[in-house]
């Protein structure tokens, strides 16, 4: 099945035990995947949809950040609720060990030895860890290994 299959199944699960927060991220995120459909005219793969829905964690998490600061812990609380909702459809989380070997199969691939060569790195890397780990940590990672 797949992703947005699992999306509209969870969404229809969602509407008959109303489950309203579910619910309503649910509906985000597969209106954010349409958005994006309309916009290129294609159906999205799972991968794309993935890449979707990481971004939407990622603007939570900048959201709720920012409610902490502004001092609104009910606004950060909510954000909160719709990313582990959104977790949910994401593959699971690569360890740090699984990261790091990762990076070092990619450099090797590459052939990267220097920092110029980091954006091959990112660009082959960004393919296999896409949803499963945060690209911005992986980017400090590579440049301490590419010094």
């Amino acid at each position: 099945m797949s992703l947005i299959d699992q999306l509209k199944d969870q969404m229809k699960k969602a509407m008959l035990a109303k489950e309203k927060a579910k619910l309503g991220t649910i509906r985000l995120a597969l209106a954010a995947i349409k958005q994006i459909e309309v916009d290129t005219r294609e159906t999205l793969t799972d991968d794309q949809a993935i890449a979707v829905l990481t971004k939407m964690v990622k603007q939570r998490r900048d959201s709720i950040a920012q409610y902490e600061a502004a001092n609104r812990p009910e606004l950060a609380a909510i954000e909160a609720a719709e990313i582990q909702v959104i977790e949910t459809f994401l593959p699971k989380p690569l360890s740090e060990e699984e990261v790091a070997a990762i990076i070092d199969e990619t450099i090797a691939q590459v052939g990267a030895s220097t920092m110029a060569d980091m954006g091959k790195v990112m660009g082959a890397l960004k393919v296999k860890v896409q949803g499963r780990a945060d690209m911005g940590a992986i980017g400090a990672l590579i440049r301490a290994k590419l010094k």
